[in-house]
């Protein structure tokens, strides 16, 4: 009879240069210091009564069992027609329309359905932070390229340079995280005369859609049908409509590339929440919530740009997102990761640098605000960042 002490078995890390997130680091020291938390990304006011009220009558109702693996018939049925309204692209919400858990779980679903192996996938940095580990996850090559350094534009000669008879798919993002750019009708048909005589897949991560400011239009891959023929597109619930803790998203996508999308869903996530699913879509039923998105987010930006003229921060412009970059040459000498850290601790207001975003912690001495806050919280953030 073995007395030996109990060990657990070591393991070979899928992921072993994942660490803690910059985000739950700041979000952390934010709350040690008692600093306004303006580095990660959400909203600290309520969602619309209505829409809380939607899902209440959903709960009572008795629709509290399984939905449909794909999402319950009404919600894709109302987002095809949203798409079909916004973008001009018809998409069947019987096969082309799948409910997810999130966007963050939507990607991860996409590049698992489609990624081998040895497969190359094209990244264009910065880029949220989850898109490198699920391409790791799926075995897949990360390749990255960098947007231009300064703008954030897409550099398409660096793009068609990493292409190469391995490349299975490309990661875009716009409106994007986090710099706050927007691609124009200009970027999306340059993209789409590149992709054309490739076999090469999209995915199109667009949760920011309904912000979009200054009379912009959000360039969705649906607009495009040689992109929509070859994309997965992403959208999030949450970020529309001020409830990010409920992680729901979706995906519209042709008929054949969504159903080994939902081969690879209905095993990691199956379904997703019932009662929220019917709430929302009663809540679609009326437009102007999402139609009157910008407007309310770019009142919410210019509050913000107004008072960050005040301080010596070099402002980067805001196309789109709730997120707000800053040059902070003028400021500081530390590099950026020092920088938040010196300004969540000294200051009161918590950021997230750039380098975080990127493979190599390029740092162009560029940190990102977040402004989907309560006016207040604004208004405390930019009273302590007078001083600067």
């Amino acid at each position: 009879m073995t007395t030996a002490t109990p060990r657990t078995p070591a393991l070979v890390s899928r992921l072993p240069h994942v660490g803690t997130t910059i985000f739950t680091v700041m979000s952390g020291l934010a709350t040690e210091k008692g600093a306004v938390n303006l580095g990660q990304g959400f909203p600290d006011f309520h969602c619309d009564p209505k829409l809380v009220q939607a899902v209440t009558d959903a709960m009572t109702q008795g629709l509290n069992q399984y939905p449909p693996m794909t999402g319950v018939p009404v919600l894709r049925e109302a987002v095809a027609a949203k798409v079909k309204t916004l973008y001009g692209h018809a998409y069947d919400p019987a096969t082309e329309i799948t409910i997810t858990a999130g966007a963050t779980q939507a990607i991860l679903t996409a590049v698992l359905a489609i990624v081998h192996p040895g497969d190359e996938v094209i990244v264009l940095e910065p880029c949220y932070d989850s898109y490198v580990p699920n391409i790791e996850l799926a075995g897949g090559v990360v390749v990255r390229v960098p947007l231009t350094p300064g703008t954030f534009r897409p550099d398409f000669d660096k793009i068609a340079a990493a292409i190469t008879p391995k490349t299975r798919a490309i990661i875009i993002n716009s409106p994007h995280n986090p710099s706050g750019t927007v691609w124009s009708r200009e970027d999306m048909l340059k993209l789409q005369d590149m992709l054309a005589p490739t076999d090469i897949l999209l995915i199109s991560d667009e949760v920011y859609e309904h912000m979009v400011f200054d009379g912009q239009q959000h360039q969705s891959a649906a607009r495009f049908p040689g992109l929509a023929a070859r994309a997965f597109i992403v959208s999030s619930f949450g970020k529309t409509y001020h409830v990010t803790g409920w992680k729901v998203g979706y995906v519209a996508a042709p008929a054949s590339l969504s159903a080994e999308f939902r081969k690879v869903h209905q095993f990691n996530v199956f379904t997703v929440n019932t009662p929220v699913q019917y709430g929302l879509a009663t809540y679609m039923t009326d437009p102007k919530p999402y139609l009157e998105l910008p407007a309310f987010y770019q009142r919410k930006r210019d509050l913000f740009r107004e008072g960050l003229k005040r301080t010596r921060f070099k402002l980067l412009p805001s196309e789109g997102t709730y997120f707000q970059c800053v040059d902070i040459s003028a400021v500081s000498d530390l590099n950026e990761a020092d920088f938040c850290m010196w300004l969540t601790t000294e200051i009161g207001v918590a950021a997230i640098p750039l380098s975080a975003f990127y493979g190599n912690a390029f740092d162009q001495r560029v940190v990102r605000f977040c402004f989907a806050k309560k006016d207040e919280t604004l208004n405390s953030a930019l009273a302590r960042l007078a001083s600067l």
